[in-house]
């Protein structure tokens, strides 16, 4: 036996905690679905057929399972969209075809399925919604400095340009603006026309030196024709300050035909090739939340985008039970995403507190645990940080609490800077910001004293 041999050998006898094998990216084959055998292969690679076939209803869907998921399912979801839905459903094909769907039991098992399609059996039953869960959790719109544009952080700003998506993800954190009403919900609606919305975003950027970091989303930018988003990009690098620019698209990974489209990759090229000249940071953040919906054709898009000048492709996906939520789970992804298709795992948000969200949430001590069983694995730039985005304080690591009740499941936080609506807060710097864990995760006396609190 060689040296090698017997090292690896010794190392499996060690019997660690998670092995790691590298796993090629796999296209699932499509035509697998009874209402897509006969798609081509040209059809597939296509955007505006992936945009024309996104699956909208029960319908559709069902025309596309055919007999490979029963009755009870589909049952299951109409329920979901009467009684807990806070998006309405938008699926593209590719979305789907990361799905394992050979039976009823297996869809109902699917990690990619479980947020993409939610069901009213996934919910919660005691608490569907946290008592402190609100439509706005991360109060973004309180924030806006102009319809769109939200100040939260001092050198930082998001600007939403659109309020829709190619796809809707059912945990979304802007559910009160995003996509269509529901049952549920009754969507906000921007009021601007698009071009005096971006016109109102550059200018406050112009009289606004301190800002140097821009996040553009949405919604999600790949629903801003191109031309628009184009011309937006390059007012935005033509202001001296901005020294980074962020694009937010779940379309990388839930249609990454989008971003291989000629038009789109020749434009995205004269975008980079701008920002490098001005020496402004160009980066792609794209939300991918299980290794099944990383592919071939996902890491084609992001070496695209590598290729023709954007300096990162990074991940930020959302923490989620039942999806992610252990740490065979989250290595396993975050290899395929570094390892397979150039995509740096960035960050891991923990679900946000909106309504019927509970079943997804995880607790801050189960983030901590999460966060430590991670460590050592991935080559230390590519460790993604679990962090909680606490309501009126932004990003903290999972760590960073200053007080936890494991009891009731509350944990404060603090702040080094005001936001834009707390300049004038003379406490805004000493007060302790709570944040609330899933009841169901508490032990029994946590969960009465909650029970208490319902009036």
């Amino acid at each position: 036996m060689t040296a090698i041999q017997d090292a690896v050998s010794s190392a499996d006898t060690l019997g660690q905690p998670y092995a790691y094998a590298r796993k090629e990216l796999v296209e699932p084959d499509w035509r697998r679905f009874p209402g897509w055998r006969d798609v081509t292969e040209a059809q597939w690679r296509d955007a505006q057929w992936q945009r024309v076939h996104c699956l909208r209803d029960i319908r559709q869907l069902r025309a596309v399972l055919g007999d490979l998921v029963g009755e009870r399912f589909f049952e299951d979801l109409a329920a979901d969209q009467r009684e807990r839905a806070t998006m309405s459903m938008l699926l593209p094909p590719q979305m789907l075809n990361t799905m394992a769907a050979a039976s009823t039991e297996s869809f109902y098992a699917d990690p990619v399925r479980r947020y993409m399609l939610p069901l009213r059996s996934d919910r919660d039953p005691d608490w569907p919604s946290h008592p402190h869960s609100t439509r706005d959790s991360l109060h973004e719109a309180e924030m806006w400095v102009v319809e769109g544009l939200t100040h939260r952080y001092p050198t930082k700003v998001l600007a939403e340009l659109v309020s829709t998506c190619p796809q809707y993800c059912g945990h979304c954190t802007r559910m009160d603006l995003v996509g269509n009403s529901t049952a549920q919900v009754t969507k906000h609606r921007l009021a601007l026309k698009p071009a005096d919305r971006q016109d109102a975003i550059i200018g406050y950027l112009r009289r606004t030196p301190g800002v140097r970091d821009v996040v553009v989303s949405g919604g999600d930018v790949a629903n801003v024709p191109w031309h628009q988003l184009e011309s937006f990009l390059m007012r935005l690098l033509d202001i001296e300050t901005v020294r980074d620019v962020r694009l937010a698209t779940k379309a990388l990974a839930g249609m990454p035909q989008h971003w291989l489209q000629p038009k789109v990759v020749e434009g995205l090229e004269r975008v980079a090739v701008t920002a490098q000249r001005r020496g402004v940071n160009l980066a792609i953040h794209t939300h991918v939340n299980h290794a099944q919906s990383v592919t071939p054709l996902v890491a084609e898009a992001a070496r695209m985008a590598l290729d023709v000048g954007v300096r990162d492709v990074r991940n930020q996906g959302v923490l989620m039970r039942g999806v992610n939520a252990t740490p065979a789970a989250l290595l396993d992804l975050c290899f395929a995403l570094q390892g397979e298709a150039n995509i740096l795992p960035y960050y891991f948000y923990m679900c946000d507190m909106i309504p019927h969200a509970e079943h997804w949430r995880v607790a801050v001590w189960e983030a901590q645990d999460l966060q430590h069983a991670i460590m050592g694995y991935l080559p230390g730039y590519a460790t993604p940080r679990i962090v909680c985005d606490v309501p009126y304080v932004g990003k903290r690591w999972v760590h960073q609490l200053a007080e936890y009740d494991r009891e009731r499941g509350i944990s404060y936080w603090t702040k080094n800077y005001r936001t834009g609506i707390e300049l004038a807060d003379p406490d805004a710097l000493l007060r302790r910001y709570p944040y609330y864990d899933p009841i169901s995760t508490l032990p029994e006396t946590g969960r009465i004293w909650w029970e208490t609190q319902r009036g």
